[in-house]
């Protein structure tokens, strides 16, 4: 396996990345991994290697470069510290979803300039969650698959919930609740779940009883590593029945 360090340019500037390759030939499949609220970090970097090792190109990339280089931040204390807090808040409210959405293009011309031209999957943990079903609602050309881990406000009001896009995915999607999450309470799962079957989305919503919020993070303090591998046997499943040809 090869991880290496890469500089994406957008529009907007320049976002570090890392993008972890199985060894062997270049896989034709790839995936991006939208992280949580504590950056790119070697947490990250442990799901993007399981990934990878069943034989896809994964890119990681940080989400908050237009504010600089950003943390990243220790998951069980970075809310807890208010001057770390402060950033990492500051940070998620100047980094719109539809920024996240136009960054996920040059997200994909770099996997395909490096070789991985055929169907791409995503998937997102806490902030990343919804940015990673959205991704597929703007770009349902390339991206087949998306799911969502611990993800937040997936179905509230805002005019870039996930569910107001169900109508542009055309993506197999998979969404997993924290089985108590206040940032996904069981009335956005419902509303998620109607706004799925009536656009016809290939979909599947899960709640894992028992986990808290970040369970498949593992340096979060709930992290559950019971949890963590169900959410990789998940994943594996949804990527096979989706990018392999």
């Amino acid at each position: 396996m090869t991880k290496q360090n890469i500089r994406i340019e957008t529009p907007d500037g320049v976002a570090e990345a890392v993008l972890v390759t199985p060894a062997g030939p270049t896989p034709n499949s790839g995936v991006i991994l939208y992280m949580d609220a504590f950056g790119v970090r070697p947490a990250m970097e442990v799901i993007a290697e399981r990934i990878a090792a069943d034989g896809y190109a994964v890119l990681v990339p940080d989400l908050f470069y237009r504010g600089g280089r950003f943390g990243p931040f220790d998951a069980n204390t970075g809310f807890k510290e208010p001057a770390t807090a402060t950033v990492i808040r500051a940070a998620m409210g100047a980094t719109t979803q539809a920024m996240t959405q136009a960054d996920t293009a040059a997200f994909l011309d770099v996997l395909s300039a490096q070789g991985i031209a055929g169907p791409i999957g995503t998937t997102g943990y806490c902030m990343g969650g919804p940015r990673a079903i959205n991704a597929a609602a703007a770009h349902p050309d390339r991206i087949v698959a998306a799911a969502s881990f611990h993800g937040g406000n997936l179905a509230n009001d805002a005019p870039d919930s996930p569910q107001k896009n169900a109508a542009k995915i055309k993506a197999r999607v998979y969404v997993a609740s924290a089985g108590v999450d206040g940032s996904f309470p069981p009335e956005q799962s419902a509303k998620l779940a109607e706004a799925f079957r009536v656009a016809e989305v290939d979909h599947t919503i899960e709640n894992y009883v028992g986990m808290a919020h970040g369970w498949c993070v593992s340096d979060h303090s709930v992290f559950n590593e019971q949890g963590a591998e169900r959410h990789f046997a998940r994943l594996e499943t949804l990527f096979a029945e989706t990018l392999r040809s």
